[in-house]
């Protein structure tokens, strides 16, 4: 999990390191303390290679495992992700920012080739094998936070960032589903199973905070390298989450106010909650509600600041 973060550091920190020797620093300093403030809007698309799964659970041995929204599910791997961004610099040494990515798949699997069984609001949906399935995956990513420029030189800048990741999910299946009716025998936890066409859907806000480092270096006049790497885990009560963030740019100055941006991008969430079941009193584990979800590409765009 950490070996993205650590290619970003390696991306940022020696190219940085090696502009913090330039002797023109203390001068820059001073200029920039007379920088204005600059509001920066940036548009543009990944083509992310995605992979996404939840965990289900296996209703013939009650075991669990990873159903798979692209190999399992026929969601599409690779498709086109807009994203937009905005950046608020102040006080020479502040910025804020706001960006937003948006997923959106849906497909027909004519045969579901595994049974599986997942809980949604304390109710037990069974899928057979064999079925004709349609799912929709939706995700949105929005991104907020806050960034400081703790070292400035002649031609690059170090900093550090808070702040928060939110993923919108929406996970639904349309088809022959049965709903398991609860038995109070603790060995097995369905007693029948009424199957009709049905849609089942539900949706998860995951919240996550983030830390994170980035860096600005212009190594030549109009183009600019810029990294970031953002990281988080939290385990909270039912609830456990980790995400890494990790951005590489350059940046092409066509005037004064517009650029056109190309990188690559490795982006990974996991949210996981767990699933438990009244019986007889007791609170029976019985399956993780697990959304894993990650995309690598390349983006492009185009950015006007002013």
């Amino acid at each position: 999990m950490f070996k993205p973060l650590i290619s970003c550091a390696l991306l940022i920190f020696p190219s940085l390191l090696w502009a913090s020797a330039d002797n023109h620093s203390e001068q820059v300093l001073v200029e920039s303390a007379k920088a204005p403030d600059q509001y920066t809007f940036n548009i543009g698309g990944f083509y992310a290679n995605s992979d996404s799964y939840m965990v289900v659970t296996n209703p013939k041995n009650g075991g669990t495992f990873p159903l798979d929204f692209e190999d399992d599910l026929n969601l599409k791997e690779k498709q086109f992700l807009p994203f937009f961004e905005f950046t608020y610099s102040f006080n020479q040494k502040h910025n804020i920012y706001l960006d937003w990515k948006s997923l959106h798949r849906t497909a027909q699997s004519p045969s579901i080739e595994k049974d599986f069984q997942v809980t949604i609001d304390d109710t037990v949906y069974d899928v057979e094998a064999g079925i004709s399935l349609r799912t929709t995956l939706d995700m949105d990513i929005l991104r907020l936070g806050y960034g400081y420029d703790f070292i400035q030189g002649s031609n690059y800048i170090i900093g550090a960032s808070i702040g928060l990741h939110t993923m919108f999910v929406k996970t639904e299946f349309e088809g022959d589903i049965g709903i398991c009716v609860p038995d109070t025998n603790l060995a097995q936890y369905c007693d029948d199973i009424i199957t009709t066409p049905r849609l089942v859907d539900n949706s998860v806000t995951a919240p996550l905070p983030d830390i994170g480092l980035y860096g600005v270096y212009e190594f030549s006049p109009g183009w600019i390298f810029k990294a970031h790497a953002q990281y988080f885990a939290l385990k909270y009560n039912k609830v456990k989450g980790s995400l890494i963030d990790v951005r590489a740019t350059v940046e092409a100055k066509i005037t004064d106010e517009w650029s056109l941006t190309a990188g690559f991008n490795y982006y990974e969430v996991d949210v996981d909650y767990e699933q438990t079941l009244s019986v007889l009193d007791q609170e029976v584990n019985i399956a993780d509600y697990n959304i894993n979800y990650s995309f690598t590409g390349p983006m492009i765009s185009v950015q006007y600041a002013f």
